[in-house]
């Protein structure tokens, strides 16, 4: 599955200025609202929020994924963001958080949301590959890695 399907270079930031969790998610819930397919911007934030306070997507090893399944979005969105100082994210690890990938997906995309998910932890289960999300530099390498790695 190329995951870059899902994700364009505006959706992707390697500057997150936010400093808590909820300034993470609405940094990049704006960043999601980029995309032609996120139709209500305020809505997504809502179900991400919602989502996030059942329990928190920080999976650790300095990676969070936020995600909601919503009305919001006509087709699956990816954004990208890193804070290289690293945020509290109730990660479940009680450690920072540096990687973020928002996923929205459309209420009726049951099986297509949790492939996207599966394939994104499996992408973050590699230490090489964390280390390589934080110091890549520019959205195409990103989402070269994204989808080259097997």
């Amino acid at each position: 599955m190329k995951l870059s399907k899902f994700c364009d270079e505006n959706l992707i930031t390697f500057d997150l200025k936010s400093t808590t969790k909820d300034q993470v998610i609405e940094e990049l819930v704006n960043l999601a609202a980029k995309s032609p397919l996120v139709k209500d911007r305020d809505e997504l934030l809502r179900d991400i929020v919602h989502r996030e306070n059942m329990v928190t997507t920080g999976i650790g090893y300095g990676v969070a994924f936020p995600h909601a399944k919503t009305k919001a979005t006509k087709g699956i969105v990816i954004a990208f963001g890193r804070n290289e100082k690293g945020i509290d994210f109730e990660a479940m690890d009680k450690k920072p958080v540096y990687v973020f990938f928002l996923i929205a997906a459309p209420e009726d995309a049951i099986g297509a949301h949790l492939n996207v998910m599966a394939r994104l932890s499996y992408i973050m289960k590699s230490p090489e590959n964390r280390q390589h999300l934080l110091t890549v530099s520019s959205p195409g390498e990103l989402l070269s890695i994204l989808d080259s790695v097997e």
